[in-house]
């Protein structure tokens, strides 16, 4: 097998805020992973937070190669993964990626077949509203609903506006389904609050509405909230989940932080075995990025894979989404071509 990759520039349409920054862009890395007449293609994406940047990204690739190169069986390097482990979780899911799409192109299926994930015809995603003035966000959510959005994800602050955004919101978009998340922004007392009073809005659900490291403040918080409580930032590994239990109402699994498909299924079935739903989320990326998780949409109540909606252009093709549905392509692999070449 042979392990190429190429680096690119994912531009946002607009600046996209959040509480703990503002995002314009991000560096992403294309990686192919060939086999005889088959490549399989993952992308890795830059983060500030989960502090990847390329020139990590590259010298782990370049440690790897030799690891890759050796191999002559796409399905021999996923059954052992130990032999990658090391790597970061973004590139870790990218590589994971890569080999899923090559495995399933040698078959001749698709990913979610490979893996036995449960069959779905589409999947409905929401959309995020950054933190924006009022007025933009029921714009915002107005031309969403507009375009056939029937979950929106709202990004809050402090508390200071909050309710008022959500609250227009709502009238905006009275029939779609509200997600809410703070990214940690709270503390626990004061999450009860906002909430309490964000209760009347009618909210399926709130991210991480504390900052991560206490997931006993998180539990606490989930058992006397309103809203149903999902962990993001503290549900990051198998080993977190299992520390949460049934104590949250669901976890928030995003493959770029948990290092792929393998991973994300054993905290699916982890979370599910404590009677926890499952999210799928996603950072921003482009469709090959958030391709891999679309695979698993039969598993989740709630599903977050917009972040290729979120670029000015995207060049990747093939999950859909524009209209709130995403759908696999089925074509063999993770079912993405490229617009133009990266």
């Amino acid at each position: 097998m042979k392990l190429t990759w190429c680096t690119g520039r994912l531009q946002l349409r607009e600046p996209f805020r959040i509480s703990r920054s503002v995002m314009h862009e991000r560096d992403a890395v294309w990686i192919d992973v060939s086999h005889e007449e088959h490549i399989g293609h993952g992308e890795a994406v830059t983060s500030v937070y989960y502090d990847l940047d390329l020139s990590r990204i590259v010298t782990q690739l370049e440690a790897l190669r030799p690891v890759i190169e050796e191999s002559e069986d796409p399905d021999e390097l996923l059954a052992d993964a130990q032999r990658w482990v090391t790597l970061d979780p973004g590139l870790r899911c990218a590589v994971d990626a890569a080999l899923h799409d090559l495995a399933a192109k040698c078959r001749g299926t698709i990913v979610r077949d490979l893996i036995g994930a449960p069959s779905f015809e589409t999947a409905r995603t929401a959309c995020t509203i950054g933190i924006v003035d009022t007025a933009q966000a029921v714009r915002t959510a107005t031309e969403l609903t507009g375009r056939g959005f029937g979950v929106l994800k709202v990004k809050l602050g402090d508390g200071t506006e909050d309710a008022t955004r959500v609250a227009a919101i709502r009238a905006a978009a009275p029939d779609a389904r509200l997600l809410l998340d703070p990214n940690g922004a709270w503390e626990p007392d004061q999450a009860l609050r906002i909430l309490e009073a964000l209760e009347p809005h009618g909210i399926s659900a709130v991210e991480q509405p504390i900052r991560p490291g206490s997931p006993a403040d998180l539990g606490w918080v989930a058992q006397r909230s309103p809203i149903p409580v999902i962990a993001d930032e503290d549900a990051q590994t198998v080993d977190d989940v299992r520390e949460l239990g049934s104590s949250v109402h669901g976890v928030n699994v995003k493959l770029a932080k948990c290092g792929g498909i393998r991973a994300a299924v054993e905290i699916i079935e982890t979370a599910r075995s404590a009677g926890t739903e499952v999210m799928l989320g996603c950072l921003v990326a482009s469709s090959l990025g958030i391709a891999p998780a679309v695979h698993l949409a039969g598993h989740a109540s709630w599903i977050d894979l917009d972040g290729h909606l979120l670029l000015a252009h995207d060049p990747w093709d093939g999950i859909g989404g524009i209209d709130g549905t995403l759908r696999l392509s089925g074509r063999p692999g993770l079912g993405v071509l490229p617009r133009s070449s990266p």
